[in-house]
């Protein structure tokens, strides 16, 4: 069954149109719905775009339905041109928005669920030797859905860090688990979460040194068994590689140590044996977070720390390596930005349709058109 969504197409309106009036040809919001429909469809670059309603040419009836008023689509410099004045901004939030009332109304959590939420950058490779205005973006990614919540670019002059609270204004907090890689183990973000009826789950490593040193001592010392709450463990093989990981928590620093909204602390350690060779590797990392024992239990907790790296897997992996993100040569001004978030677009859209495999959504699209049309809203 297709998970329903927002007519992408109606939120297209928020993206005000820099272009002079004069000699516009094409309306940007049927510029964006082919830029949709054609991702959905294999296509990578403005120059694959234009190649996907010339392909589709027999189907008179695609253009009109994607919002030209003219028998003719935009070529690929008009595309280039185009999405070079998109205001990226104004795309993100109008993407966020269309993913947020999404889920407010289509796609909701379970009773009782818990809804994770990743926060993490990436960089668009060779942007900024190229001339870029952004060479790296923030992104918020559903563990549940596998689709991209939200995108902000981060500005040469900052970092993650410094775009985190610009993008946790544009989202809903009150009843998510965000989880974080160290980086924004943050006092401020850590306030700001649980103060919006969110929660947390924060990588601590020696960015935070009191409270790395703390955990550490806790969970090290001789004898530290009294003071564990709960504990689980996994074990997988897969890749030639059998991997074990283990969590235990512990309440026994909540009343120490001084950090928003804390109610359990958290150890893991990773044991992987590669199978043709035996060797053994072996890694410690330590966590907090604001769920309760009772919302959260050890193997609770062990899920969504496994979970956030499903950001890497199923967001960034699947843009540079079926979308071609870091081969790209878009370079020009914000384009890499406002390709990013249109990738993320596509990837939500091919989701809605629970494909398994990325190339094979390709290929579905590529054929049946129609209903890559109906995805979009058009």
């Amino acid at each position: 069954m297709v998970k329903q969504i927002k007519p992408l197409s109606s939120y297209w309106g928020q993206i005000e149109d820099s272009r002079k009036a004069k000699g516009l040809r094409h309306p940007l919001g049927a510029v964006l719905n082919l830029c949709s429909v054609a991702l959905m469809a294999g296509a990578k670059t403005p120059k694959g775009i234009a190649n996907y309603w010339k392909n589709r040419q027999p189907e008179p009836e695609l253009l009109a339905r994607l919002g030209f008023s003219k028998p003719y689509g935009p070529s690929q410099s008009t595309l280039y041109e185009v999405l070079s004045q998109v205001k990226v901004t104004e795309l993100e939030r109008a993407l966020t928005a269309w993913m947020e009332d999404s889920l407010a109304d289509s796609l909701p959590v379970e009773p009782g669920e818990l809804e994770g939420m990743s926060l993490d950058g990436k960089t668009l490779k060779g942007s900024s030797k190229q001339g870029a205005e952004i060479d790296q973006v923030l992104s918020l990614f559903s563990h549940r859905l596998g689709m991209t919540i939200a995108q902000l670019g981060i500005p040469a002059e900052t970092n993650e860090i410094g775009v985190l609270p610009d993008l946790l204004v544009e989202v809903v907090l009150a009843g998510r688990v965000f989880t974080m890689d160290a980086l924004h183990t943050q006092v401020e973000t850590a306030k700001t979460i649980v103060e919006q009826g969110g929660d947390y789950v924060m990588v601590v490593k020696q960015n935070q040194p009191q409270l790395y040193e703390a955990l550490e001592t806790l969970f090290e010392q001789p004898g530290a068994d009294p003071f564990i709450h709960d504990q689980a463990a996994t074990f997988d093989a897969a890749h030639g590689r059998l991997e074990q990981r283990t969590l235990v928590s512990s309440l026994a620093l909540t009343d120490f140590l001084h950090w928003p909204g804390l109610q359990q602390v958290f150890r893991v350690d990773r044991h992987t044996t590669l199978q043709k060779s035996g060797r053994v590797r072996s890694q410690t990392s330590f966590g907090v977070t604001s769920l309760s024992p009772d919302q959260a239990d050890a193997a609770a907790l062990l899920s969504l720390v496994r979970q956030h790296w499903h950001i890497e897997n199923r967001s960034h992996y699947v843009r540079d390596v079926s979308f071609g993100e870091d081969a790209s040569q878009v370079r020009r001004g914000a384009l890499p930005q406002v390709m990013a978030a249109l990738r993320n677009c596509a990837i939500n859209l091919i989701r809605c349709h629970h494909f398994q495999f990325i190339p094979d959504a390709f290929d579905y699209f590529a054929v049946h058109y129609f209903r890559a049309l109906d995805t979009v809203g058009c």
